[in-house]
């Protein structure tokens, strides 16, 4: 319920990294300063001035004037170390870039990934469609048509295109990811489409919904014309999620100077691959007692008591294990080990701590509603009517609400509440504590004057080869999206009023910068749903619950699908691909990936919609419908009701605490990290443990345990004392086989029970009936 599915997760990290970058480069630059003679104190305590100043100069838009261009030497050091170790210097502008290749190889991922991703939108649990896959497979792929495909020309209409272009080269490459990366993953639309019908037995236009999602996305890639002189272009942000992915290219092709193809790599990642698919029909169809190994119940003498303990399905997960990819996932690589610590942390506290607590000591409606469920329930803990206090016309019913009672959730999901409200107050302040400095001076040099800044890094000034993308080119995207969107509203198909929809589209805008700051330094996005919905709610209560959700929808594209984009275009920026091309790419994978994602949202409403309504059990916990059942609860919550009636009731009178809560720890942290400035406090990022906390759950609590001691042995163990030899080659390598290989298989799992509708498992020891972990209470 965050950002798409990429390779990084969905918090807020430590601004260590960043905190590093800004520290060697300031030393540099006092060294150079002092031997230069040209040392000013004021520069010392705003290391991103040069940014604005220093590093570059101001002018007017028009023709550059190189005269004053530094030498290489000097272009190189205003780069970061990290970035210099990574990226490679070399350009060829000759290289290749949108070939007919290019089409049929990106569009076969993008509808590969925006399938499996929409897919796993509705699952408990998914490995996410990574672009290191993408960026693995296409590799192969684009080798071999270079050498089996015969050199044709194709003409359609006035263009003529050759069948095999010649050397598969690494822009073509870099382009084919980057499209997967703006196409190849679920949708935020998908939230209207997909809550209309299961809760509300209406299906939306297919028209309508393609569009309102491909409206919905272009105007978040509109809006990273906002931001991108000051997230892309800007050499001190190095955007690490974006190096992860220069990296792999590295592995994958060597360097322009010495071009490889390291066969060990390769031969591990299809070792991987076809293991984790073969592996997968166990825990997934015919063993699914491998997916939670509950020792505690096992261990433990039958009862009630210790199946809720040590249950990964329905209980706390304690001492439990599991065999199962799809609770693991190669977060375990791609996460720091230090936000490893802080997410078990907070998994160990909601699952081990608070759960018991309002279960065994009969806290917080434990009694009454469903400890794990984020339902909605009324005041005798029965599934609340939500749609008896809706008029005819879909607005709130205030007379039945009085006659049926508050709306009440269960504890795990009101304390997910209120970490949340924290997290957003505490992103906000952290950044302003450890960050505020920096986007300060970056801004005031930016936009003084009405001039734009000209960087002259190395980087920069290899990418002055290339024509930049028009502003007028994101106007046009904006205008396009904007009128789609606003005739939609206007038709009545998005319930919002015409007015709400203008804010969304402003609150986005405001959340675009210091959110996609925060992303591009750590790789992590802060949840701003929830919020949206609150302003939302009291902005216009009592509406429609869907109208709720196509607010959060249009504001939090806004920034979510800026910052994806903005990434992407960091990439392409790290590997010199031509602007205009990355953003044709981005363009042409939400083309294509968007109905895929209609179509596979289709699929599953018409096949899995037992499931999703809860009228079937699915043995597995998978097909649950927990992602769209959070959706309706919140919309219900804010949209319909509202925050003013829910905040007059005791049990949610506390929960704006939360906000209070947010902002008071970083200040503490920040205090400690000054007290203490070699003790590492600030690796205690307040946002990201209170976002974690904030996470629901729900009945799968079988993974954290078995992940921290993977995340242990790879990025602590393998990271700081085998990194030469065994982590950098093979890491990312290893998680992008293992998601592969788990999502080919949940494809073929899909197809296999939808064509084979009777297609299912016996019942054995491994696969029990009334418990598939063997956790009896008798």
């Amino acid at each position: 319920m965050g950002l798409p599915s990429r390779p990084s997760i969905e918090l807020f990290s430590s601004s260590t990294v960043r905190d590093d970058i800004f520290n060697e480069k300031q030393r540099r630059r006092l060294k150079d300063d002092e031997d230069e003679g040209e040392f000013e104190d004021e520069h010392l305590d705003t290391p991103l001035i040069g940014t604005a100043t220093r590093n570059g100069r101001f002018v007017e838009d028009g023709p550059e004037d190189k005269s004053g261009d530094e030498d290489d030497e000097g272009r190189y050091t205003e780069l970061p170390k990290v970035v210099r170790e990574v990226v490679d210097f070399d350009d060829d502008p000759s290289e290749l870039t949108m070939t007919f290749r290019y089409f049929i190889l990106s569009s076969f991922f993008v509808i590969m990934g925006a399938f499996l991703s929409q897919m796993g939108w509705f699952r408990t649990t998914h490995a996410p469609f990574s672009t290191f896959i993408v960026a693995i497979a296409s590799h192969y792929f684009g080798r071999w048509w270079e050498q089996l495909m015969p050199n044709w020309n194709i003409r359609f209409g006035p263009w003529t295109w050759s069948l095999n272009p010649g050397p598969f080269g690494i822009k073509e490459h870099v382009l084919i990811v980057l499209t997967a990366g703006a196409g190849a993953h679920s949708n935020m639309g998908e939230i209207l489409v997909s809550v209309k019908e299961i809760f509300y037995q209406e299906q939306m236009n297919p028209l309508y919904a393609i569009l309102f999602m491909w409206a919905s996305m272009w105007t978040g890639f509109s809006y990273a014309a906002l931001a991108r002189n000051f997230l892309v272009y800007n050499p001190e942000i190095p955007w690490p999620t974006a190096l992860q992915q220069v990296a792999v290219f590295k592995a994958l092709r060597g360097s322009r100077a010495k071009p490889q193809l390291p066969k060990t790599p390769m031969k591990i990642f299809w070792i991987v691959f076809l293991a984790i698919f073969v592996w997968q029909f166990l825990p997934e169809f015919a063993f699914p007692m491998l997916s939670s190994l509950a020792l505690f119940c096992w261990f433990s003498p039958p009862s009630a008591a210790a199946k809720f303990i040590g249950s990964g399905i329905g209980g706390m997960g304690f001492l439990n294990f599991t065999l199962d990819w799809s609770n693991v996932t190669s977060m375990i690589i791609t996460q720091p080990f230090y936000v490893q610590m802080i997410l078990f942390i907070a998994f160990a506290i909601n699952c081990w701590m608070l759960i018991p607590i309002a279960k065994f000591g009969h806290m917080w409606g434990a009694d009454t509603f469903d400890v794990m469920s984020n339902k909605l329930f009324t005041e005798n803990g029965t599934h609340y009517p939500f749609h008896k206090i809706m008029t005819s016309t879909a607005e709130f019913n205030a007379t039945a609400f009085e006659e049926i009672g508050m709306v009440r959730a269960g504890p795990q999901y009101m304390w997910g509440l209120f970490f949340q409200y924290a997290s957003y107050t505490s992103a906000l302040v952290w950044l302003v504590l450890f960050h505020g400095k920096d986007v300060w001076t970056v801004l005031k040099g930016q936009f003084a004057g009405g001039k734009k800044v000209l960087y002259s890094d190395k980087l920069n000034w290899i990418m002055r080869t290339y024509k930049e993308v028009p502003v007028k080119w994101y106007i046009a995207l904006f205008i396009l999206s904007f009128t789609i969107n606003f005739l939609l509203v206007l038709k009545g198909e998005l319930y919002l009023p015409w007015w709400t929809y203008i804010i969304a589209l402003i609150v986005g805008a405001m959340f675009l910068l210091p959110m996609g700051f925060v992303y591009a330094v750590s790789g992590f996005g802060v949840h701003v749903g929830i919020l949206n919905e609150l302003i939302f709610g009291y902005m216009a209560p009592g509406k429609h619950p869907l109208a709720s959700l196509v607010y959060r929808t249009v504001s939090g594209q806004c920034w979510y699908r800026a910052a994806t984009i903005l990434e992407d275009q960091k990439i392409g920026h790290y590997l010199h691909i031509p602007p205009r091309d990355v953003f044709f790419s981005q363009i042409w994978g939400s083309i294509v990936g968007i109905p895929v994602n209609y179509i596979t949202i289709r699929w599953i409403l018409d096949t899995k919609m037992d499931y999703l309504t809860g009228k079937e059990k699915d043995p597995l916990n998978q097909w649950t419908g927990q992602v769209p059942i959070a959706y309706n609860s919140a919309a219900v919550q804010y949209g319909l009701v509202g925050p003013a009636r829910l905040f007059r009731h005791a049990a949610y009178a506390p929960l704006p605490l939360g906000f209070i809560l947010g902002a008071v720890a970083p200040l503490l942290v920040y205090w400690l990290h000054k007290r203490f400035p070699k003790r590492g406090f600030n690796y205690c990022n307040s946002t990201i443990f209170l976002s974690a906390l904030g996470h629901f759950r729900g009945y799968i609590s079988s993974g954290p345990l078995t992940a921290i001691i993977l995340g242990f042995i790879s990025n602590f163990w393998l990271f700081r004392y085998h990194h030469d030899e065994i982590w950098k080659p093979f890491a990312y390598m290893f998680g992008a086989a293992s998601d592969a290989g788990f999502n080919l298989n949940m494809l073929f799992m899909f197809l296999l029970t939808s064509i084979f509708h009777k297609f299912k498992m016996p019942h054995w020891w491994g696969n029990a009936p009334d418990s598939i972990e063997r956790c009896f209470t008798h």
